[in-house]
């Protein structure tokens, strides 16, 4: 009895070391795993959406700011920006979206950091209208995911930093990039035809962000708001939008999400239009991912002005 006993005993230390180092190994496999990925920090959202198509499971990318919170009037504390200073990659749009960026770069001390600006190589748009398309007091408007021509550039940047961080798997990023190029193109040349047959090119939203959307498809954009949200407009500039929406039949005021439709509804009910909501992708809204929220903004659209 004694000696089977021991042998048990034995028999089950045995299996206990082998389940315990297998586990071990599991542990460590799959801190490599996690390790061996492209550590990625973006400022917001869209550019978040862009890192993880083109990366996949190659990449592992973390956002500055988080959803639900207006970028433009963003600024970061120490503890936001913790995760730059184990990144590979840092992405941030430019043209003013991020104020913040100058600052907090020259504070690190990440020297292998790979610092890349999505929207560099994207013709700008002037935030100031009245300088007719010069830079203006008010800088570029910065909204350039919203276009898919300036999107499929911004992309092309982030697959280039990735290639150049990780070339060891620059085909995987590079064949990631054209299938993403190739859907935005369509969508693109889809709409493009559509929106020529249209009289009406007149879209007018509660915040200036669309501009570059705008300049894709041939549209005219009026809004209540400016490009960097600066507020409710003046009386004046509210008695305009009126006249405006009456001489050019406009039937629908767009507003975001995170943008408060008081006065878009005033608007509206003041010419006897319609307000729809569209997304601007500074946060995922309604679990759509950036193909699909475009697809639908543009729709929307484009239904709007028939």
């Amino acid at each position: 009895m004694n000696k089977k006993y021991i042998i048990i005993c034995v028999f089950l230390m045995v299996s206990l070391c082998f389940s315990g180092c297998s586990n071990n190994n599991k542990n460590v496999m799959n801190e490599k795993d996690n390790n061996s990925k492209l550590n990625v920090v973006v400022s917001f959202n869209p550019l978040r959406e862009f890192a993880e198509y083109i990366g996949g499971d190659k990449v592992d990318v973390k956002v500055i700011i988080p959803d639900g919170t207006e970028p433009h009037d963003f600024e970061p504390k120490g503890k936001d920006l913790v995760g730059l200073n184990n990144a590979k990659v840092f992405i941030y749009n430019g043209f003013g979206m991020e104020g913040w960026v100058d600052k907090t770069l020259s504070s690190l001390d990440n020297k292998e950091l790979l610092t890349v600006e999505a929207s560099k190589g994207c013709k700008p748009i002037s935030a100031n209208e009245e300088n007719n398309g010069e830079s203006g007091e008010g800088g570029y408007d910065p909204h350039t995911w919203l276009g898919l021509s300036t999107a499929i550039v911004e992309a092309e940047n982030i697959k280039e930093a990735f290639v150049k961080a990780d070339p060891a798997n620059k085909e995987f990023y590079e064949k990631n990039y054209n299938d993403f190029k190739n859907k935005l193109e369509t969508l693109l040349k889809d709409y493009k035809g559509k929106f020529a047959q249209l009289k009406n090119k007149n879209f007018v939203t509660g915040h200036a962000a669309f501009a570059y959307f705008c300049r894709d498809f041939g549209l005219k954009q009026n809004s209540v708001e400016g490009v960097f949200g600066e507020g409710e407009p003046s009386p004046k500039k509210m008695k305009d939008l009126i006249n405006y929406c009456k001489a050019n039949n406009v039937r629908t005021i767009f507003v975001e999400e995170m943008v408060s439709p008081k006065v878009s509804e005033t608007l509206a009910k003041e010419v006897n239009a319609k307000v729809k909501t569209i997304y601007t992708i500074e946060s995922k809204e309604n679990n759509k991912n950036y193909i699909e929220s475009m697809k639908e903004n543009i729709n929307l659209v484009y239904e709007s002005l028939k």
